[in-house]
Formats: structure tokens, C-alpha cells, sequence
């Protein structure tokens, strides 16, 4: 255990040192600042306004700027989908594969373009080279982008007075993708390629077996090996949060994740952006303590449940232990705990902590079975998603919607010392808190009325493999997944069918959209206002006890939404077991 700790402390100090910095540039970046960077890349983005024919001067008012943000999403979801669906019919498809179906494309399309990329299929078995860079490719840098305005956005809320425009659209995207997405996925892809990542263009490979096998009466002596850019795919993926895998068993295959480094470094790429954005948002509004602060108020949710969670795991299963399996780590069995589902080269410590990032964030991606977990570790991935993308959630969603509990904290915190609320010096109104409480709602309506509508009817019991309080948290996961921008699964599901595909395209659109269009109003609403001087009952959301009081706040509505839920599934499969291990 004290392995897992050194682990997770290492993922974090090497994520806060290079945030810090990224911070600092996606300032400049988004400020419009002249240096470095736009010297070498003013050219390519005044290029790419003209032949889009966009002004970069034109400032939007929050719903222009917001309807912009809904037709570009919708663009890409059309184009993705007649893409998906015709794929059979376009080249770079060196296996012959058919088109996925109308369910299935319109599911994928919708995931892809909100930066969900749940998958209900297997992906090196169901989509062209054509589908996968071009389609898919694309909307990995795109839903990122679309994420991070989020946040430029509603920052500028907070630093703007008087103002009736919260930016330009248009030139939000451009620099989230060409100054920040681009190049960090060119110098992750290279090293990822660098460590034996995949990347190319082939027919898939026929290897003969070293050791065949005989399998339902016939002799196995050959075995298919999937090609095709794993690497620049999977660089993105972890970065722009996406966790949509080029390969069903996503960072667990050697061809896309290879060694324990690479799975450490993706592990940081996934928490990369998402902390680099809080310390953006601090700066920006010239206060670099909030931007901490909203840093700590993420390491108390997520690092006690990752080190939870990895503990977990590293006890191993008490079934086995009853049964006098040996679950140790040894000299001579080199996995110590539970290692169904894990890859040896990864572990168990490290695919739990990878796990809880992934959850943690919106990526979505693996390196081991979420399926395999104990019951308790997957109610922390559970949670973690639960909690509303705060933990530090997705690239810019993360930002907007902890500003959005901040927000909570302030009203509830300013009542009981009886002030007005004030936050960063604009007033707090009627408006706001309405605004913040639907973006706040909208996420666990549709977990929970979507997770009894797939209990009640058949479409949804038919599809789940495991019996009893598993097969509830297989359902309670198909839908907290889709309905926060996350993409993971618990792998018993099902979710390849006609009901699965609708109702979770359904909730990824409803809770990208419905939860984010609000927290736009919010940034419109407080750029119009006047900014006010800090008055003696104005409350300090940097100091430790408000970083204490709004991390209470999150856990007390997560808490109040989902603990019957998680009790009927996680913590009931926990409890029928021979026995808990909570020391390993």
C-alpha cells in the first residue's frame, strides 16, 4: 500500500507541475496576448479566420455565442453520423466493415461530438481507418475545444464589467485547438509511437500461434492482430479527456498503452488540462489563490477516493482468500491483489489510481476491466462521475461546473452570516442561483429516471450479464457514464442494442447541452454586471474553510442524490461478500 501511495503522489506532483505552467499560457493564449507562441502561429490562425470568413474582433452576447456553440456540435454530429453509417462505402476500410447501423451511428455521433465517446461497440472490429481519423479523430479535438470554452467563457463572466459579450466563438476554438490540443497530442503521440504504440495504415496482420490450442474441437494455430494509428489517437484521447479507445480494451492493449510508463504518463495526460484550466481560471480573474483553491477543493474529493479505491483492490477478493488463494505480492507472483482484468505490466495499484483519474475527470478510458473491480472501487469510479464533473471533471465542463458549486457555496454560505451574496466581486442574484441550480439538477434527473426506465422495462434488464446488485450497478453505470461526459462502462453490459443506444444518445445530448447552457447565461449575466468593492461581510472563497465548506457542499448533493442508488448496488455487492478487507 505504501507503493500505491507513493504512485498516486507521483501522478499528482508531476500533474501540478506542468499545470502550473500550462495555466500560465492558456492565459496568454485566450487573452490574446502577443508572444511567443503567436508569433510562430499568428499567421496559420489570421489564416484559418479568412477562409472561414470570421471576424476575430466581433464580441458575442452569451446566447449568440451559445447558439454558435449548439450549430458547431450539430455540424459535427451530422457529418460523424453520415460518415458512420456510409462508411462501408468510403475508403481506407482495408477489413471490408459494414456500416454500424442507424442506432449505432446516431449514438456514437451524438457521444463523439459532446466529448462522451461511450462506446457500444468494439472498435477494432466495427470502424473503418476512414471512421476512426477522419470522423472520430476530428471530434476528439473539437469536443475538447468545445469543453475549454466553456471555461474562457465564463471566466470571462468574472473578469468582464458592463460588458454584453463574453467573446468570440470562433476564435476560442481555433486557439484551444491549434495552441494547446496540437501540440500536446503531437509531442504525447510521438512519444507514445517512441514506447511501441501502433501507428499506421495496414490491413490487420495474421501471426502464427507460438503455443496453439484447441478450441471447440479445432486446432487454433493462427491469431488476428489489429492494426491502424493507435498512437495519435490515443494521444488525444487522454488529453482532450475523450476515453472513446481505438481498441476495445482501450489503454489494457500493448498496442495502444505498451508499458507501466506509458500508462503513468497517460494517467497524468488525462489530469493534465483539466487542473491546468483551474489555475487559468485564477489567473485570468487576477486571483491566483481562488485558482488554488479550487485546485484543493479537487485533491480532497479525488485523492482519498483514488487511494480508497487502489487499497481496495490491493486487499484482493475474500473469496479467493476463503478458498486459500494466494493474493500476495511476491517475488514469485509478481501481481499482488485483484488482478482480474488487469494487465501485469500495469498492476493493480496503478490501474485503480488510472481508473479513479479517468472517472475523476470526463476521459472515460482504461487500463483494466472496470467490470473487475471490487464492488467498492467501482462505487468510487461511480461516485467520482456522480459527483458532477467537479473531481476535476472534463477539459472546461470541469471548471464551469465547480464554478457552478462556488457559486452554491457562496449563496448558502452568505445566508448564514446573513450578507448578500458576492462572488469575486459581482452580486448574486435570483438569476444566477437559478441558473447554477438547473446546471447543477439536470445531471442526476436524468441518471436516475434513466436508470429506472432500463430496470423497469425489458430493453434494459435483457441486456445486463450478472444477476442481482451487480447487474443494478452495470444499468446505474450504463447511465452515469453517458450523463457526465464520461464514456466508461462496466464491461457485463450490453449496450449494443436499439434501447441502449437511444437512451444513452438521449442523456449524453440532454446533460451536455441543458447543463451547460445555463452556466453560458450565468457568464452573460455577471459580465453585464458592475464589479463591487469587497465589503467587510464579503466571504473569502480562498481561505481553508470555505475550501472545506464547498467541498461539503459537493459531497452533501452527491451524497443526497446517489447514496440509495449506490447502496443498492456497489455497497449491497460489497456486504454479500465473506468479508470486507479494509487493511491489506
Amino acid at each position: 500500500m505504501t507503493n500505491a501511495i507513493l504512485l498516486t503522489l507521483a501522478v499528482f506532483v508531476v500533474t501540478l507541475g506542468l499545470a502550473w505552467p500550462i495555466g500560465a499560457y492558456m492565459a496568454r493564449v485566450y487573452g490574446g496576448e502577443s508572444f511567443w507562441a503567436s508569433h510562430f502561429l499568428g499567421g496559420l490562425e489570421r489564416g484559418i479566420y479568412w477562409a472561414a470568413g470570421v471576424s476575430p474582433k466581433q464580441d458575442m452576447s452569451w446566447k449568440r455565442y451559445a447558439l454558435l456553440w449548439l450549430l458547431f456540435n450539430l455540424v459535427g454530429g451530422l457529418f460523424l453520423y453520415f460518415l458512420l453509417y456510409f462508411q462501408n462505402f468510403f475508403p481506407l476500410n482495408p477489413q471490408g466493415f459494414p456500416s454500424p447501423g442507424a442506432g449505432l451511428s446516431f449514438n456514437t455521433a451524438a457521444s463523439f461530438i459532446t466529448n462522451t465517446n461511450w462506446q457500444a461497440y468494439s472498435g477494432e472490429t466495427t470502424m473503418s481507418y476512414l471512421s476512426q481519423v477522419l470522423g472520430i479523430g476530428i471530434q476528439y479535438f473539437f469536443s475538447a475545444a468545445s469543453g475549454m470554452v466553456l471555461a474562457v467563457a465564463l471566466t470571462r463572466g468574472f473578469s468582464r464589467t458592463e460588458s454584453h459579450g463574453i467573446g468570440n466563438l470562433w476564435v476560442d476554438l481555433t486557439r484551444s485547438v491549434l495552441y494547446i490540443l496540437l501540440p500536446l497530442a503531437i509531442l504525447l503521440g510521438l512519444f507514445l509511437v517512441s514506447q511501441g504504440a501502433i501507428q499506421n495504415f495496414s490491413a490487420y496482420l495474421q501471426v502464427h500461434l507460438i503455443d496453439p490450442f484447441v478450441q471447440g474441437g479445432k486446432l487454433i494455430t493462427q491469431q488476428t492482430l489489429a492494426m491502424g494509428p493507435a498512437g495519435s489517437q490515443t494521444a488525444i484521447e487522454a488529453l482532450g479527456n475523450n476515453g472513446g479507445g481505438f481498441f476495445n480494451a482501450n489503454c489494457g492493449q500493448p498496442f495502444q498503452s505498451p508499458t507501466g510508463m506509458t500508462n503513468f504518463v497517460l494517467n497524468v495526460a488525462e489530469l493534465l488540462l483539466p487542473f491546468a484550466l483551474l489555475f487559468y481560471f485564477g489567473r485570468a480573474i487576477a486571483s491566483r489563490k481562488l485558482g488554488w483553491a479550487l485546485v484543493a477543493v479537487v485533491l480532497l474529493l479525488l485523492v482519498p477516493l483514488a487511494v480508497f479505491s487502489e487499497q481496495q483492490d490491493l486487499a484482493g477478493n475474500p473469496v479467493f482468500t476463503q478458498l486459500g488463494v494466494t493474493q500476495a505480492h511476491t517475488a514469485a507472483l509478481a501481481g499482488g491483489g485483484n488482478m482480474e482484468g488487469v494487465e501485469d505490466r500495469i498492476g493493480v495499484a496503478s490501474s485503480a489510481l488510472f481508473g479513479a483519474s479517468a472517472t475523476g475527470t470526463s476521459t472515460g478510458a482504461s487500463s483494466s476491466s472496470y467490470d473487475s473491480f471490487m464492488p467498492l472501487s467501482g462505487g468510487v469510479n461511480l461516485f467520482l462521475m456522480q459527483l458532477g464533473e467537479v473531481a476535476p471533471g472534463g477539459v472546461g465542463s470541469g471548471v464551469a461546473s465547480l464554478v457552478g458549486f462556488f457559486i452554491i457555496a457562496v449563496f448558502i454560505g452568505s445566508l448564514m452570516v446573513g450578507r448578500t451574496p458576492e462572488f469575486l466581486g459581482k452580486k448574486l442574484e435570483a438569476y444566477e442561483m437559478k441558473m447554477a441550480a438547473l446546471a447543477i439538477l439536470i445531471m442526476p434527473i436524468l441518471i436516475l429516471v434513466g436508470t429506472a426506465l432500463a430496470v423497469s422495462l425489458p430493453g434494459g434488464r435483457d441486456a445486463i450479464l450478472n444477476p442481482g446488485p451487480h447487474g443494478f450497478s452495470e444499468i446505474l453505470y450504463a447511465l452515469t457514464s453517458p450523463a457526465n461526459n464520461n464514456g466508461s462502462s462496466f464491461g457485463g453490459l450490453n449496450a449494443d442494442t436499439v434501447f441502449y443506444n437511444i437512451l444513452t444518445g438521449i442523456v449524453v445530448l440532454m446533460n451536455r447541452y441543458l447543463t451547460y447552457f445555463p452556466l453560458l447565461a450565468i457568464a452573460g449575466s455577471l459580465a453585464a454586471k458592475r464589479r463591487m468593492a469587497a465589503g467587510v461581510g464579503t466571504l473569502n472563497p480562498t481561505t481553508p474553510l470555505f475550501v472545506v465548506f464547498s467541498t461539503g457542499v459537493i459531497l452533501l448533493v452527491g451524497a443526497l442524490n446517489f447514496i440509495p442508488a449506490l447502496a443498492l448496488g456497489p455497497v449491497a455487492e460489497a456486504l454479500s461478500l465473506p468479508a470486507l478487507h479494509f487493511h491489506p
